[in-house]
């Protein structure tokens, strides 16, 4: 991106001195753009606080040379995909090509897609939009900018001109940049409502949507082009027609592992939501803390999201009854296979089948040559099970 030049340099020492001008000057600019941030932000998750920011440091609160050429905000290359217009601006180079833009308005729209649709960002829309100081280190990260200040700039930009808030506007959490933050209800899925991005966004690096309540979920599948059985299978969920609350619901497989190594829990969340909080599929969360699967894990508590060998767990779960030890066993082999059928009943559903016993729904398809996921009601399956001993 577009150094810093002498001119925007002096602009911010003013501004973050006490300059009147100069910072009536970044507020008149965030009045004017502050509602294509929010929009920008619930249409591609970049959070409103680092768009207003990089917008402000990179044009000079609207006042640059590049700005009043090209209407050109963030100061974006042309690149060798850019088809529009075009000006030619001394940078690193003398006469470097720049986008221009008819409208600032569409500066800030591409501003966003540039962020999302290159992979050396794809992991800023991994973090908390709110996290704004995050994003800023992620993007000097991902080489956004050169300058080893960047991050401390925008943070400082966001603070010193409360930016945040119109993230938390976008979100719902305010509704001006006057009000209290909106209390939600404690539970982790009810208050995603609030933290979440609009669109196909990731947790764990695993495509994920937060969906409201009532939403169907044969539509959320059809839409992302996944069968409902994987969807449910997915989301460790049993079959249902639609959303009984706002919640994530997750495109693909979850991880095994979580991105970090414990989540505390939180008053009003289950096993369940925790799981779909981290990203990280059910069973391993109930395997890495040696749990019993519907319990309920008391706030304030830790829990594993990473594999171990046990060494802490008692001081997490020090006198619970919901801790087990893990003992060791016999070795156990396959002593016989045997097979039984299953006669489907009205409502069932291949993933339900399935859940009942303790097998993929790969596995059902395979025994019976299924090329699909639908089953009807009467129809007969084969479901091959084995049979376990130490014998």
């Amino acid at each position: 991106m577009m150094p810093k030049t002498f001119f925007t340099i002096l602009f911010f020492s003013a501004a973050f001195t006490g300059s009147a001008q100069s910072s009536q000057a970044v507020r008149d600019y965030i009045e004017k753009y502050k509602g294509i941030a929010m929009e920008e932000m619930l249409r591609t998750g970049v959070p409103a606080s680092i768009t207003l920011a990089q917008g402000i440091h990179e044009s000079g609160a609207g006042t640059s040379v590049l700005v009043r050429k090209s209407n050109n905000h963030f100061g974006i290359k042309c690149k060798a995909e850019w088809q529009g217009e075009r000006v030619y601006h001394d940078d690193d180079a003398a006469g470097e090509c720049f986008r221009k833009y008819d409208d600032p308005m569409d500066s800030y729209r591409d501003h966003s897609d540039f962020l999302k649709k290159r992979s050396p960002y794809a992991s800023l829309f991994t973090l908390d939009p709110t996290d704004y100081e995050a994003w800023a280190h992620g993007l000097k990260k991902a080489g956004y900018a050169t300058n080893p200040k960047y991050a401390p700039i925008l943070i400082k930009i966001i603070e010193d001109y409360k930016l945040q808030e119109y993230s938390l506007m976008a979100l719902g959490r305010k509704q001006s940049a006057n009000d209290a933050i909106v209390s939600g209800p404690s539970t982790n899925d009810q208050r995603a409502t609030a933290n979440y991005p609009a669109g196909v966004f990731r947790i764990n690096n695993t495509r994920v949507v937060y969906i409201i309540k009532g939403t169907s979920y044969l539509t959320v599948a059809e839409e992302h082009r996944i069968s409902l059985p994987r969807l449910f299978e997915f989301n460790d969920m049993q079959p249902a027609d639609e959303a009984a609350q706002d919640e994530l619901v997750f495109l693909a497989r979850k991880r095994k592992e979580g991105a970090t190594e414990t989540h505390v829990v939180q008053a009003g969340e289950t096993l369940r939501s925790i799981a779909q909080s981290e990203g990280i599929r059910l069973e391993s969360l109930i395997a890495y803390n040696y749990l019993k699967e519907g319990v309920q894990p008391p706030p304030g508590r830790s829990l594993y999201l990473r594999g171990s060998d046990g060494k802490g767990l008692k001081d997490i779960f020090s006198g619970s009854s919901i801790f087990k030890k893990k003992e060791p066993q016999p070795e156990e082999k396959v002593i016989a296979e045997v097979y039984i059928t299953h006669r489907v009943q009205p409502k069932e559903t291949l993933y339900g089948i399935a859940r009942k016993y303790e097998v993929s729904v790969d596995d059902i398809k395979e025994w019976n040559s299924l090329r699909s996921s639908t089953v009807s009601t009467g129809q007969v399956l084969r479901i091959n099970k084995k049979e376990y001993g130490t014998n």
